[in-house]
């Protein structure tokens, strides 16, 4: 499976969660990212996105792609490392572990309709642990995810890590990404 490639064409996702990324998260940014990302998103069929609609997650990932290759990678970094500030996310927990499990109901309450992935967190140590992504999203966005949500909750004078430790990557085609995060 590569990058980009939705596991499911019946996979869809929240309307509030595209305003979201679109609005606030590339928002921050600049109006001109913003912007770009708009025309990706109309590029693909998504004109005037709202709140209480949801919407292929295939023509999403394909906007996706386009800033990607529009904006740079880097920017899909940026953007991921913001979403847990920026999206509706649980957060009755006050600790990294948790944190990280939490994206998993995250990822399951902006998703529907079909295989979506996931991803799971295991502690493998006392301020460290792996990060399994199974699912369509770039690298480098699911990178800037786990270090955001990493450093909402360590504690103020940890410096959090992460790094690619899995043997296999999506960029190469695979299902799956691994990263082991220190904090």
């Amino acid at each position: 499976m590569a990058t980009y490639d939705a596991f499911d064409q019946n996979v869809e996702i929240n309307g509030q969660t595209v305003l979201t990324i679109v609005e606030e998260a590339m928002g921050t940014f600049s109006d001109e990212y913003r912007d770009r990302a708009l025309a990706a998103l109309a590029a693909e069929g998504i004109t005037d996105p709202t709140a209480d609609e949801w919407y292929p997650q295939h023509a999403w990932l394909n906007a996706f792609e386009t800033i990607a290759e529009d904006l740079q990678p880097h920017v899909l970094d940026r953007l991921g490392e913001q979403i847990p500030r920026v999206a509706d996310w649980p957060n009755d927990f006050d600790t990294v572990p948790e944190g990280l499990r939490s994206i998993d109901e995250a990822y399951q309450r902006n998703h529907r309709g079909g295989e979506i992935g996931h991803y799971r967190f295991e502690s493998v140590g006392e301020q460290t642990g792996e990060v399994t992504c199974e699912n369509p999203y770039p690298c480098p966005f699911d990178r800037g995810l786990i270090r955001g949500v990493a450093q909402q909750y360590a504690p103020v004078d940890a410096f959090v890590f992460i790094e690619e430790t899995g043997e296999t990557c999506r960029r190469n085609g695979a299902d799956t990404c691994v990263y082991t995060v220190y904090w």
